[in-house]
């Protein structure tokens, strides 16, 4: 009994702290939206995956930290406390939340390499200016130009783009894409898809990824425009030359890839070309002068991971966790 309550304790606490992290992560965000408004597109977007992050990596550290040597420390082995039917049900939810974030990685992960494999099987490469990787021409209805690809990162074109950009617009979209490449925008993708709540367990992240998403977007726009404000416009020309190649009603395939049009809504196409042409007429518009900002977060995120690995090892605060443990299984039972 000691060890099948400790397991469905861990497990409940896991969940639970799972979603209140993430509910706080997402009050912080809407009230903190509207005060990073003028920060450059890359800090919000940094400032969105270190929140999101932030909920089940500080789940994981209190559970790992404090409840597991507080449990090992200081309940007897000969425990009469038995595992209650909510005890038991909250461990099968989180149980069920990490199989399914497992599997739906996998999914995710299995569908991007059934396409690639696809794609690759009538691809012909081809030499562009300005990118590093391995790119190809595909013949595809809907109009690809993306990066697929978390560690081997290949870039995708169909041939109807190539066709429908001038010279300039295809520099300016594969600068585009190069700012997703700078930024690790895929690897990031496949850790949130990782740590996503699952189903409608744990709701209240989706607003963050929402948000996330849209942001990394407008900063891989940034990227290409900082270069010169004829790039600006190359790429908002880019952009609305695509998006009326879009089928009605089609979004982009790949869950693990990072698309220069295809992930977001119409509305969303077009507050970013409004973005690029004021940035084209105004060069002040888009610096990176907030980098400091984009490390708060991952230094506050290590000064709380450091107090937690000081704090773990106070009896007294091992004591006191164990405290709660006890009232929390006399709740739950």
């Amino acid at each position: 009994m000691y060890e099948l309550l400790g397991i469905c304790l861990f497990l409940a606490a896991l969940i639970l702290l799972n979603a209140c992290a993430s509910l706080a992560a997402a009050v912080i965000w809407r009230l903190a939206a509207p005060l990073v408004g003028s920060f450059s597109a890359r800090a919000r977007a940094d400032l969105l995956f270190m929140l999101r992050l932030a909920a089940p990596a500080l789940a994981a550290i209190t559970v790992v930290a404090f409840l597991i040597p507080a449990y090992l420390s200081y309940e007897p082995r000969a425990t009469s406390e038995r595992v209650s039917m909510k005890l038991a049900s909250l461990a099968f939810l989180s149980a069920a939340s990490v199989a399914f974030a497992v599997w739906r990685t996998i999914r995710s992960w299995r569908a991007t390499a059934g396409l690639l494999k696809q794609w690759l099987a009538t691809a012909a490469p081809i030499q562009l200016p300005g990118i590093n990787i391995p790119a190809f021409r595909i013949a595809h209805s809907f109009p690809i130009i993306a990066v697929v690809g978390t560690f081997r990162p290949q870039l995708f074109i169909a041939d109807n783009v190539l066709t429908a950009l001038n010279a300039d617009e295809l520099a300016a979209a594969i600068s585009h894409e190069c700012g997703h490449l700078t930024a690790r925008d895929n690897l990031k993708r496949t850790l949130l898809c990782i740590c996503r709540d699952s189903l409608l367990l744990v709701p209240f992240g989706r607003a963050v990824d929402a948000a996330w998403a849209e942001n990394t977007e407008s900063a891989a726009d940034e990227f290409a425009a900082r270069q010169s404000p004829a790039m600006a416009l190359n790429l908002a020309s880019a952009l609305v030359q695509i998006a009326k190649m879009v089928p009605v009603g089609v979004r982009a395939e790949v869950p693990l890839g990072a698309y220069l049009v295809g992930a977001e809504q119409t509305q969303g196409v077009k507050s970013r070309i409004r973005r690029l042409i004021e940035i084209s007429s105004d060069r002040s518009a888009v610096t990176d002068s907030d980098r400091l900002v984009r490390l708060l977060p991952a230094a506050a995120f290590l000064a709380l991971a450091l107090g937690a690995a000081i704090a773990a090892t106070n009896t007294k605060v091992l004591l006191g966790v164990h405290s709660i443990v006890e009232q929390a299984v006399h709740v739950l039972s």
